[in-house]
């Protein structure tokens, strides 16, 4: 064999070699799309749900709120009758 003759059975498994490489790395590329747009998706219901999640801390805090204090329509001194002396 020849010099020629190396260099061109190696530019001949070289030339597969980086098609390979390339269809590889362009799976892989859309593996990570893939994944990228599933954490997204996650991120986006995490997001939804700490809204909510807030939202309904708010809700309670305003109706625990509203139970404790008296209604200023009905004082409690009123609601007692008062004792016979």
């Amino acid at each position: 064999m020849t010099s020629g003759d190396k260099q061109d059975n190696a530019s001949a498994t070289a030339e597969p070699d980086f098609a390979k490489a390339f269809q590889e790395l362009a799976r892989g590329e859309r593996a990570a799309a893939a994944l990228e747009n599933h954490l997204d998706s996650l991120e986006r219901k995490i997001e939804d749900l700490l809204a909510k999640a807030d939202a309904d801390e708010k809700n309670l805090g305003t109706q625990a709120q509203s139970q404790s204090k008296p209604s200023s329509a009905n004082p409690p001194s009123a609601e007692k009758e008062p004792r016979p002396s």
